[in-house]
């Protein structure tokens, strides 16, 4: 069982809601579950797509084939009739569209007058589009009355029961109608967890007791601070929406000054208003986690689309030398934990620790069978009250052996805590002299990156251990590159290495990444940019130079099939 839905239609035509109760309903049921979105950046019309993806093993990308497409628009139709599969079926409602389509995989559920007729209100033109699809897939929808009930406890019964109606009408619809449908699904199981990658990095401030957040919204960084905010109350979170990123990161870094872990997020074009503050944090050894969640440049670019442009941006902005570390997670779960390993990171090494997201990763739905808490980290690096008694004279900026100074939080002491952002001493008082400027990039940059170094884990290594072809990704390609390997491994000798742990780069001495690509006779590199960045970084950092790459720049994720049609066109030329 591997089925794909794609629900087309204008903003505010409601696609997301059929699309996440979906979601939720198969993700219940047990089943394995990606999905992606692709949206235009206005509020009404446009034409926008939510797409489904689940199947009864592991499914980690979107494909190029669908099986039920629901049109809600005419321009759904022109756009996506030509992707349907061999038994695909589009669903639509011709009074809605006012035309009818009379070829064999058409079907016309008429939705608005089902939701008029049981629902009450033609709003739920969509909870009848979902028990459509549920009917034509033979499901049964009691997790989905469980599911509106869920959803809309707090609008009333009658809302409640309406919608359940709608549902059931949809569904009863397309049982009865639905000849063609022959499609068969996997039992129920033991139900999911579904989230998406900015839940997934929310979920990770939280549990690594992220009490202070910041952030002017900019799509697509801003559900991290919708997650944070609904988390606020249950976890004493302060959840702050700034007048613009300027404002964000600094209030970002003096909540931090003031003793609590802190966290920004937003997009490239609010980034960039921000290397000023990462460098202030740089300088006064503030710890700050910031989600860098990309989408296509320059400027405003394609504000809803996806791209990794920004891996370069983020390793060299700000001004004047210091360390940072770049984390580029491939899944939610992997946002999870490195969500978690860049607050201790942070706090531990007093730095600025990156996060890089994209749309694609942001949004996407993933289904797991849990995140194992054991392997969350909290340590408090922070000086905290009874701790300053056994400090006799305290220096904010002392400079100890591995660079790392005592950090301590104004006002919880009998001693001045001080810095300042301009060159200073150990004490934190601004200097001029050439000894203490060097005495402390010393200890900033060359004592404390050598241990960072060592926290940084190697690529991951998937397929074969000796293979003849390597591809190579980082970040959200992670999903349709471990699918494009299974799927040609059948016929070659294929690996992937995935990076996740960018900057500072990794070293070999765990892993002999650089072996494996040089013995191989054909190595590709994968990235959502035009310029193929991390193909270059690579090259800076160790030397090694890839026989190929593969970039996708239209501002859309790699499919499965797209990613393995360009694979084989390469690998022909073996």
């Amino acid at each position: 069982m591997d089925y794909s839905i794609k629900i087309g239609g204008e903003a505010g035509q409601g696609i997301q809601t059929i699309g996440n109760t979906l979601g939720r309903v198969f993700s219940r049921r047990g089943y394995h579950l990606f999905t992606h979105q692709d949206y235009e950046s206005r509020i009404r019309g446009g034409h926008n797509l939510f797409q489904l993806r689940f199947s009864d093993s592991p499914v980690m990308a979107s494909r190029d084939r669908i099986d039920i497409l629901v049109a809600l628009d005419k321009e759904s139709i022109l756009l996506h009739e030509k992707e349907l599969s061999e038994h695909g079926i589009v669903i639509y409602d011709s009074s809605a569209l006012k035309q009818r389509y009379e070829k064999p995989y058409f079907l016309d559920v008429p939705f608005r007058d089902l939701a008029m007729e049981h629902g009450g209100n033609k709003i739920m033109v969509n909870t009848v589009a979902t028990g459509a699809v549920l009917g034509m897939l033979k499901i049964e929808i009691d997790i989905l009355v469980e599911t509106i009930k869920d959803t809309l406890k707090k609008k009333g019964e009658e809302i409640i029961k309406g919608n359940i109606n709608a549902a059931m009408a949809g569904h009863d619809f397309t049982t009865r109608q639905c000849q063609r449908c022959s499609f068969s699904t996997a039992p129920q199981s033991k139900p999911k967890m579904l989230i998406a990658g900015n839940d997934a990095i929310g979920l990770g401030a939280v549990a690594s007791g992220c009490k202070f957040y910041s952030a002017y919204p900019m799509t697509p960084s801003t559900g991290i601070m919708l997650y944070a905010a609904g988390k606020a109350k249950d976890y004493g979170i302060i959840v702050e929406q700034a007048e613009d990123e300027i404002a964000a990161i600094n209030m970002a870094i003096g909540a931090s000054f003031a003793g609590v872990r802190s966290m920004t997020g937003s997009s490239g074009g609010g980034f960039a208003l921000m290397v000023e503050g990462l460098s202030l944090a740089a300088m006064t050894e503030t710890p700050i986690v910031i989600a860098l969640a990309q989408r296509p440049g320059p400027a405003t670019g394609l504000p809803t689309r996806t791209e990794q442009g920004d891996l370069l941006f983020a390793i060299y902005t700000a001004h004047g030398e210091f360390p940072r570390v770049i984390f580029a997670p491939g899944t939610p779960e992997k946002a999870f934990y490195l969500t978690n390993k860049a607050f201790d990171i942070a706090e531990k090494y007093q730095i600025p620790v990156l996060i890089l997201t994209d749309q694609y990763l942001a949004d996407s739905q993933w289904t797991f069978d849990g995140f194992d808490l054991k392997g969350i980290r909290y340590t408090d690096y922070r000086i905290r009250g009874d701790a300053f008694k056994d400090i006799s004279g305290y220096k904010r900026h002392h400079c100890t052996d591995n660079g790392v100074s005592p950090l301590g939080i104004p006002g919880d002491s009998k001693h001045l805590i001080v810095t300042d952002s301009d060159e200073h001493n150990e004490e934190g008082h601004i200097i001029e002299d050439v000894e203490t400027r060097k005495k402390m990039v010393d200890k900033r940059l060359f004592k404390k990156l050598p241990l960072i170094r060592q926290e940084i884990e190697p690529p991951i290594l998937y397929g074969n251990s000796h293979p003849e072809i390597v591809i190579t990704g980082w970040g959200s390609t992670y999903g349709v590159m471990k699918e494009a390997v299974d799927d040609i491994s059948k016929n070659k000798d294929i690996a992937m290495l995935h990076f996740s742990e960018i900057y500072p780069f990794p070293s070999t001495e765990r892993f002999d990444y650089l072996n494996l690509l040089n013995n191989a006779k054909l190595t590709i590199c994968i990235e959502n940019n035009a310029t193929g960045q991390f193909a270059y970084l690579m090259k800076g950092e160790t030397g090694y130079e890839f026989n190929a790459t593969i970039n996708k720049y239209d501002g859309r994720p790699f499919t499965l099939e797209y990613l393995s049609g360009e694979l084989d066109a390469h690998i022909r030329r073996l």
